[in-house]
């Protein structure tokens, strides 16, 4: 989502200093100018040493001849450094904005030159089109406060500990098949490892075996561990009183819509985003269309799949859910109109489309109690006493 531009009209007359970051994680480039055109400075600071980007900006003042009480702009890339800088700067009265990498302009040619110094130039170079009015030279990352980015860590461990547990699954069964031994992911343990035989009916070798053991206590590990961020997580839904819970509440009180679904939406985007209409929407999830036009070339190249990934994958998935668990709503019936008589490609594609349907009438209901058409409710504490229940016994 593209942040708010508050730049002055008048930033042609009034005295500016731009400045533009190149970061890497053992030095940092700054780039400054002061307008349009105007050859910039360049200088090297350590990284992370707030205290020399201080000097170097009080500095980059007295060269070009600006006074102390000058107002800065400053950029930087989106990346590892994350939103603290941004922070930083702002506190001391940097006016900051952070570039989606992706969003800026480059040279198209075969070979360009490529470099730090050069990077950071450029950088300053459009910022002081994008102070001056230019607002689709590229497009901003919004900052969430320090609050709302800290909630997020809970939900995103309990997906990377997923994958890790599937990876794990998947490399248990890739090594059993190298011998010729296939077994379902469910009856995988250590204790069916002495039942296994070969084609030639000879038992697993030993060397393999000890590593397949090893595999399985990584992935017990794994396992305890997602079971309690989840009980952890239904026990925050259930007693918390914070705003951003009672709209988890909200979206699990709809059929088909769980616990880790509602939380992702949630904290990723219906908690503290402004989104202001529905194509900002699907944008930020990367659900929006991209054609291709050029003479008489006319074609879809799909969707853009430029925005948060963990959204645009729950939808998705949210989606075929939605199709098994409210098959009377308006929207499951539309999609059986358009793509239910098509084939596997056509209704896979189907799906896609409904996941963009489907977030905006999520948002819809979350932000004005719009319940989606035809679409059945439920008890969201029901859906809980049911996950503790199932982790209570594990």
């Amino acid at each position: 989502m593209a942040a708010t531009h508050s730049v002055d009209s008048n930033a042609s007359v009034t005295p500016v200093l731009y400045l533009a970051f190149e970061l890497s994680s053992g030095e940092w480039k700054l780039a400054s100018s002061t307008a349009r055109g105007r050859r910039s400075r360049l200088v090297s600071v350590r990284a992370r040493n707030t205290a020399g980007v201080l000097s170097e900006i009080a500095r980059a003042k007295i060269r070009f001849g600006l006074p102390a009480s000058t107002a800065v702009f400053s950029c930087y890339e989106a990346g590892r450094d994350g939103f603290w800088l941004d922070r930083f700067l702002r506190h001391h009265g940097i006016n900051n904005v952070i570039v989606d990498s992706s969003s800026i302009e480059v040279n198209r040619r075969a070979r360009r030159a490529k470099a730090d110094n050069l990077d950071a130039d450029s950088l300053v170079r459009l910022l002081v089109r994008y102070c001056e009015g230019e607002v689709n030279v590229w497009r901003t990352v919004h900052v969430p406060d320090a609050a709302d980015e800290d909630r997020r860590h809970l939900h995103r461990e309990l997906d990377q500990l997923r994958r890790e547990r599937t990876a794990h699954v998947n490399r248990i069964g890739s090594l059993l098949a190298a011998i010729g031994i296939k077994v379902r992911a469910k009856c995988l343990s250590p204790r069916v490892l002495d039942t296994l035989r070969q084609w030639n009916d000879e038992p697993v070798p030993e060397g393999l075996k000890q590593r397949l053991v090893r595999e399985f206590e990584r992935m017990e590990l794994l396992a305890r561990q997602i079971r309690g961020l989840e009980a952890d997580q239904a026990r925050q839904i259930c007693d918390d009183q914070t705003r951003h819970v009672a709209k988890v509440r909200t979206l699990m009180g709809l059929k088909g819509v769980g616990q880790t679904s509602a939380t992702i939406l949630v904290y990723e985007f219906f908690g503290w985003r402004q989104i202001t209409s529905r194509r900002e929407l699907a944008a930020l999830a990367g659900l929006t269309p991209t054609p291709y036009q050029s003479g008489q070339s006319n074609h879809e190249q799909g969707i853009s799949k430029a925005g948060n990934v963990l959204i645009r994958w729950i939808m998705v998935e949210l989606a075929w859910s939605w199709l098994r668990f409210q098959p009377n709503s308006a929207l499951s019936q539309w999609y059986r109109r358009r793509f239910g008589a098509g084939t596997a490609r056509m209704r896979r594609t189907g799906t896609v489309a409904l996941a963009r349907k489907l977030l905006i009438a999520l948002w819809r209901y979350v932000e004005q109690g719009e319940v989606p058409e035809g679409a059945e409710e439920s008890d969201w504490e029901a859906k809980l006493k049911r996950v503790l229940a199932v982790r209570r016994s594990a």
